[in-house]
């Protein structure tokens, strides 16, 4: 299979910081107990992760691609590697939120570098679209494997232990395997490094341009809202899990494992639907889906009590059925995102990845935002009912979405849609 080296190292890489960055939701939990703070004060972990990535996106993606993707890649998991190292030798909550900007920082380098590198590996609109549901579905594997690993290190016995901190030893291994495995991997950049602008500025100046193009903005829309549904669920669900259906952190957290791996799932499924059948059509029927599987499921929620959940056969019903919500919105996001990036020349793949990467982190600090207040002014289930709003305001920007991108065919992919 040609290019399947450097695939599976992306593969590889971005699992990695699946984990890290997913943790938000179980770190969330934790330090509530560990440090006792309340939800809307933990709730700020989300903003340094996402601002983070917002900041560094916008700083260095317009001229990522002279840095080269893979020595970006390289710095990030090397960097990640020592900050890991050091949360367990400072037990404190300021430390979780160096971790989650360190974090930030070192996935936008990844995520940029990811994205604008599937142009250089793919040679259609349908191979990119399926290639980027395939690795955005090996990124909600890490995110799954990354509940199990925390669940294991969580003392229920003792809720405000910091044991759980010992985890990073573990993440540092891995992104140590990561480095090594990406040193020796090649990755074939002549043909972007021959296309660059003359200087570091006009790169900067390119990005910008892009903002202020109509398909641009639609999109920028469509990235911002899937975002914040998506984070604020992912990133409250073992919250919800615990003080609304009575399960105990470590059940908590692992059950939380069936979003992730509803999503991938659905990723995976999506990569082999979209090479038969239009995108849209596709995420329309998702998200319709979505919806009504949020309206069965939070009414089971309600009137949950009683003695705590310890294990998957005592848990409710609703800790089961929510979670798929992952099955039907999973498609939506690689979706857009493939579509734009496919839309543009390759040498615009570093900028937009960018520009993805910061409107998707600036969705992800509003929607977990939002729903930590909602959670502690309302309750959870409020707070998840509240999800309907932007699925219905996704629907019909994707309807614009789509009318944009309809003049566009396969036989353009690489080639520049602005001019049109």
């Amino acid at each position: 299979m040609k290019f399947w080296a450097i695939k599976l190292s992306l593969f590889i890489n971005y699992c990695v910081f699946a984990i890290l960055l997913n943790s938000v939701g179980t770190v969330i939990l934790q330090v509530q107990s560990s440090y006792g703070v309340s939800e809307s004060a933990a709730a700020i972990l989300e903003a340094f992760k996402d601002l983070s990535i917002a900041v560094t996106s916008f700083l260095v993606a317009s001229f990522i691609a002279r840095i080269g993707y893979k020595r970006s890649m390289l710095i990030a998991l090397a960097f990640i590697g020592v900050v890991c190292l050091a949360m367990p030798q400072l037990p404190a909550f300021w430390m979780n939120k160096l971790m989650f900007a360190a974090t930030g920082v070192s996935f936008a380098l990844v995520k940029v570098s990811v994205f604008a590198a599937l142009g250089l590996v793919t040679e259609s609109r349908r191979e990119h679209v399926s290639l980027m549901n395939f690795l955005e579905a090996f990124f909600m594997v890490g995110v799954l494997s990354g509940y199990f690993i925390f669940s294991g290190f969580v003392d229920d016995s003792n809720p405000g232990s910091t044991v759980w901190l010992d985890v990073y030893y573990v993440l540092a291994a891995l992104a140590l395997l990561a480095f090594v495995l990406l040193l020796f991997t090649a990755l074939d950049e002549s043909e972007i490094s021959h296309e660059q602008p003359t200087s570091a500025l006009e790169d900067f100046t390119d990005m910008i341009r892009l903002c202020i193009k109509p398909l641009i903005l639609v999109f920028i829309v469509c990235v911002f809202l899937y975002v914040l549904i998506e984070q604020s669920i992912m990133s409250w669900l073992p919250t919800f899990n615990s003080k609304i259906l009575n399960l105990s952190a470590s059940l908590s957290i692992q059950m939380t494992s069936i979003l992730a791996a509803s999503t991938a799932l659905g990723r995976l499924i999506a990569g082999f639907v979209f090479r038969r059948i239009d995108w849209y059509r596709v995420l329309f029927v998702s998200l319709l889906m979505a919806a009504g599987l949020v309206l069965v499921a939070l009414p089971l929620a309600a009137g949950v009590g009683g003695e705590q959940v310890t294990r998957w056969l005592d848990a409710p019903l609703a800790a089961f059925l929510f979670p798929l919500i992952g099955l039907c919105i999973a498609p939506v996001y690689p979706a857009i995102n493939s579509v734009i990036l496919s839309a543009l020349p390759k040498r615009q793949h570093a900028p937009m990845a960018g520009l993805i990467v910061v409107f998707s982190a600036l969705g992800g600090t509003t929607g977990s935002i939002i729903t930590g207040t909602l959670f502690e002014l309302f309750g959870g289930t409020t707070a998840f009912y509240c999800s309907l709003v932007p699925i219905a305001m996704i629907l019909v920007t994707l309807f614009f979405f789509k009318r944009q991108t309809d003049q566009f065919s396969d036989a353009e992919y690489g080639e520049s849609v602005l001019h049109h």
